[in-house]
Parts: C-alpha cells; sequence; structure tokens
C-alpha cells in the first residue's frame, strides 16, 4: 500500500501533505527532525490518510492537495481544523 498523508505540527497552526509506502517510517522521520521542508515544526500529529494501490495514484493526490487548496479545505474541516 502507499499512502497520501496529513500532518498538524503540535507546535504551531501548520498542516503538511505528503506521501509514502510506510507511513509509520516516515512520522518516525517527521518527528526526528530528518525532512529538511518540516524540521522545523516538528513534532507532528498524524491527523488524515488516504491509501492507494499504487504509488503514482498517492503521489497525484499529494500533488493536487497541494495545489488545489479548496480540496485540502475541505478535509481540514471535516477534522474540525477550520
Amino acid at each position: 500500500m502507499f499512502y497520501l498523508y496529513l500532518l498538524k505540527s503540535k507546535k504551531r497552526n501548520w498542516f503538511y501533505i505528503g506521501s509514502t509506502r510506510d507511513l509509520k517510517k516516515r512520522l518516525i522521520e517527521h518527528n526526528s527532525k530528518k525532512v529538511k521542508s518540516t524540521q522545523f515544526y516538528s513534532p507532528f500529529d498524524l491527523v488524515y490518510y488516504e491509501a492507494y494501490q499504487e504509488y503514482r495514484l498517492a503521489r497525484k493526490r499529494e500533488i493536487e492537495l497541494k495545489a488545489k487548496g479548496q480540496q485540502k479545505e475541505i478535509i481540514l474541516k471535516r477534522l474540525g481544523y477550520l
């Protein structure tokens, strides 16, 4: 399985969208400050994910959510963050 995921910083009201094959490992990497783009916002909670059979589909969804803020907003509203 491959995953699209949404993290929320425990320090700030900041969200990160990514995709990965190993969700647990990737969350550990983010929280260990091994990911350059998120190191200053660590630690994180995993607040949302979607599972896909193929990486290209997870990656496509990641790009879609990053490009179309409205779809990200819909997810955040459903989760109670907006």
